[in-house]
């Protein structure tokens, strides 16, 4: 399992009852039972410091940003810009200004493609993607692909569900021009090795995109370490609000592309002759930004921060073991996604059974996980599956709701026998 830093914040006490109390989504039943929420790798829950955030800007401060010279914009910016520089801190990026706040993930994975893609990949070119991928860090690149000419390429993935990083060592060429990768799979929780990955690729000449999706809320992020030239995440992933995220990029690289949305904000000057554009980050923030909910981002930054980072993974990675440990011992059961460097996925199927089947039955019990191919169709290819039943943990999870689960997933194999 995943081998974590000796320098745990172990001065920071990880107070599981506190924590659960401060996920109001938690204290609910469903079909009678407590609430048990396996299904983080989808989305997170929020604290009442997100939710509460949202609820004072527009009670107390709602405004637009950056035009006004009101108070209330004054505030409203000043909290606006702040969220910047948190996620700026969060990742380790060297400058607030290659913080750029997208509506997510896949919003900054296709700006990528669109933006630095269209201006800089060529008829011949090859971009690398891998076998682990989510469907929003395969299809901006057919398309990218398809429209200019270039060639797809994909690592494949071992029987444990870790990259083959032989393969990828001879998919490089002096014809590879970008490297798209996913830090954590979302389906099977595999940790890949992109520290190594991005400099193997830099020995070539090639850009490197690291979609951080499932990573933000698990392990520490240091794109500085990583020396990767994009990263992108989403707040919802990291007890944040829906519907926006982050894609950090180095200075250089963005002061070269193309915007990739026009309108408000994004320029310097307009006229009917010509339009110059605004400096990083707002060339790339067009209109009215999701202002509530990047405000309350802050919020869900400064919550993990507080519990550590360093605690969460001890914490998860007990959970790991459990849920692991425990399905093991269920005959019927088979794990799909067994690499030694996971993050706190567990991904199953139940010989004889469809996996909506299980999900549905477990869900009667109270039970929330996800099943299907988790967005990642080629990958179940790969594993000759459908899809799985995925079970995934987070701060407020307990090794007592995995028992539990355990358990009624043994009831529900005897009862379908």
């Amino acid at each position: 399992m995943q081998q974590f830093a000796e320098n745990i914040e172990t001065e920071k006490k990880f107070d599981i009852a506190k924590i659960r109390h401060d996920f109001p989504v938690l204290h609910q039943e469903i079909n009678g039972r407590p609430l048990i929420y396996f299904d983080n790798a989808a989305t997170t829950q929020k604290p009442v410091q997100v939710i509460n955030a949202i609820d004072e800007y527009y009670k107390g401060y709602n405004a637009n940003i950056h035009r006004g010279v009101h108070a209330l914009a004054d505030k409203a910016t000043n909290a606006f810009e702040a969220s910047r520089t948190a996620a700026q801190s969060f990742i380790k990026a060297p400058e607030a200004e290659e913080m750029i706040f997208t509506y997510g993930t896949t919003d900054s994975i296709n700006l990528v493609a669109q933006s630095y893609g269209r201006a800089f990949i060529d008829q011949g070119d090859e971009i690398i993607i891998s076998a682990l991928e989510h469907h929003s860090n395969i299809v901006p690149w057919q398309m990218i692909c398809q429209e200019k000419g270039a060639k797809l390429k994909v690592i494949p993935v071992l029987k444990d569900g870790s990259l083959d990083m032989v393969a990828f060592k001879n998919l490089l060429s002096d014809k590879t021009k970008l490297v798209s990768i996913v830090h954590i799979s979302n389906a099977l929780g595999t940790i890949n090795p992109v520290e190594e990955i991005t400099k193997l690729a830099h020995d070539y000449g090639a850009v490197v995109m690291i979609d951080g999706a499932q990573a933000s809320s698990h392990i520490e992020i240091d794109v500085q370490k990583i020396n990767c030239d994009f990263y992108a995440l989403s707040a919802h992933k990291v007890f944040g609000p829906t519907g926006m995220g982050i894609l950090y990029g180095k200075r250089n690289i963005l002061e070269k592309m193309p915007p990739y949305r026009v309108g408000g904000e994004m320029i310097n000057e307009v006229t009917f002759e010509k339009t110059t554009y605004n400096d990083i980050p707002y060339k790339f923030e067009a209109g009215t930004p999701n202002i509530a909910d990047v405000i309350g981002f802050k919020f869900a930054l400064d919550y993990v921060n507080e519990i550590g980072k360093g605690n969460i993974q001890k914490h998860e990675n007990e959970l790991l073991n459990a849920a692991t440990a425990l399905m093991e011992t269920i005959p019927e059961v088979r794990l799909v996604g067994t690499a030694d460097n996971k993050a706190s996925v567990v991904s199953f199927v139940v010989d004889g059974m469809h996996h909506f089947d299980v999900g549905m039955m477990l869900d009667a019990k109270g039970v929330a996980v996800r099943t299907g191919h988790h967005c990642t169709q080629p990958l179940m290819n790969e594993f000759g599956i459908e899809g799985t039943v995925r079970a995934s943990f987070s701060i407020y999870n307990t090794v007592a709701e995995i028992e539990f689960m355990v358990e009624a997933l043994k009831e529900i194999i005897a009862k379908w026998k």
